[in-house]
């Protein structure tokens, strides 16, 4: 259990780098106005070149963000569980560990959204509503791809039954790869965005469970 928390981590932890040189590159490495009303794109080229293949479709962007509220659902849904244990248990140390740290892991993926949005890297290909908005990284993809594997680590780590598990993995992924292909042909993001939120979301999940593994008992 000890090895597998290590090698999460270091996973992990490249991600995250990988994410850092990724966002790096987006703002060094060809760097043209193509998007709406000139604003500057990194890696251009490819970007550019991804969107024109693709379009723009902008039922399935409403689609996939209405979907976003599963995965809010789920994070409602720990919280839910936490709340029961702490009021039924009194103390907050006596929360599952893994539950604990699940909010913790929760909230450090809404404070890089945040710091995303205050700080710009890339603005979406398309106008919201008339308006830019911030497109790097994806939001719904971050989102998606950061809550619903600790959707399936924690029925792992709290079901007996195998088919129910196998069922929770299939529908999980089945779910996870429409958002994130719908998110990338929809047009409403630059093709670097979706592979930043991959990234980005990836190493902390990584992160997120090496910890867990290392220091919270299994249920």
């Amino acid at each position: 259990m000890k090895e597998r928390g290590s090698q999460f981590l270091w996973t992990g932890f490249s991600f995250v780098l990988a994410f850092a040189v990724w966002t790096a590159s987006i703002k060094l490495v060809d760097v043209q106005d193509i998007g709406p009303m000139e604003t500057a794109v990194g890696l251009a080229t490819i970007n550019g070149w991804f969107h024109q293949w693709t379009g723009v479709h902008m039922r399935l962007y409403t689609v996939t963000d209405w979907l976003g509220l599963v995965p809010i659902f789920i994070c409602l849904m720990f919280g839910c569980i936490g709340i029961v244990q702490l009021m039924q248990r009194k103390k907050l140390l006596k929360v599952d560990c893994d539950i604990l740290l699940l909010g913790l892991y929760y909230l450090l993926v809404i404070f890089g959204y945040l710091i995303f949005e205050m700080i710009p890297i890339n603005y979406r290909p398309v106008l919201i509503a008339g308006r830019l908005e911030a497109s790097y990284p994806s939001s719904t993809t971050l989102l998606v791809l950061s809550v619903m594997p600790t959707f399936v680590f924690q029925t792992h780590r709290r079901l007996k039954n195998r088919k129910a598990k196998r069922l929770i993995d299939i529908m999980t992924v089945t779910f996870s790869l429409f958002m994130v292909i719908g998110r990338l042909v929809s047009g409403v993001h630059w093709l670097t965005d979706i592979i930043g939120s991959v990234l980005f979301s990836t190493g902390l999940f990584c992160i997120y469970r090496a910890v867990v593994l290392l220091y919270c008992k299994e249920e």
